[in-house]
């Protein structure tokens, strides 16, 4: 008469499990080494007329004229580490500036965008005055009338430029205050 444990002991296949497995395993390691070694000395003809190829047999290659080269892995260089101090520093409290010191940054750049708004109003009233809508006076190197047209749309896209500008500095100098 059997005991239990027996019985179950007897229908584990513990034995056939790890078996297949392994072979799996050797089989993918094979087939891998083979393709390494494969891709290392794969052969390709170079042929009269700088013509390259891969397709032909060596009898074919050699009934051409065609030379027998060996394809070579590319070198491959790693990449450089990070280096460990080039990190961002984190903020620490000796890096906060107090208030005192914001305020005046504050009001040196509002300051330096309005010396800009006033630039480039002043910029934008040349623009506009030597655009004279749309009808600028002509010059005397513009005897072709394309040049005349030319420079009218490029004063155009500069005062369409300018006030874009001035818009910007107009946003910017709104978040100051």
């Amino acid at each position: 008469m059997m005991n239990v444990a027996t019985a179950t002991a007897s229908r584990i296949p513990s034995a056939r499990v790890s078996r297949p497995s392994s072979l799996l395993a050797a089989a993918l390691l094979a087939l891998v080494a083979t393709g390494a070694a494969a891709a290392e000395t794969s052969t390709y003809y170079q042929c009269p007329g700088n013509v390259f190829t891969n397709t032909i047999t060596p009898k074919e290659a050699e009934a051409k004229g065609c030379k027998a080269m060996v394809t070579q892995q590319p070198t491959t260089i790693p990449a450089p580490k990070a280096r460990g101090g080039a990190a961002a520093p984190s903020p620490s409290a000796s890096s906060k500036v107090d208030a005192q010191e914001q305020k005046a940054r504050d009001s040196d750049a509002r300051k330096i965008l309005q010396e800009e708004l006033i630039k480039a109003q002043s910029q934008l009233d040349a623009l506009q005055k030597e655009y004279n809508n749309g009808q600028p006076e002509r010059k005397g190197d513009e005897k072709n009338y394309q040049k005349y047209l030319d420079r009218t749309a490029d004063l155009k896209a500069q005062i369409t430029r300018t006030e874009s500008d001035i818009s910007a500095i107009t946003r910017e100098l709104a978040k100051t205050q």
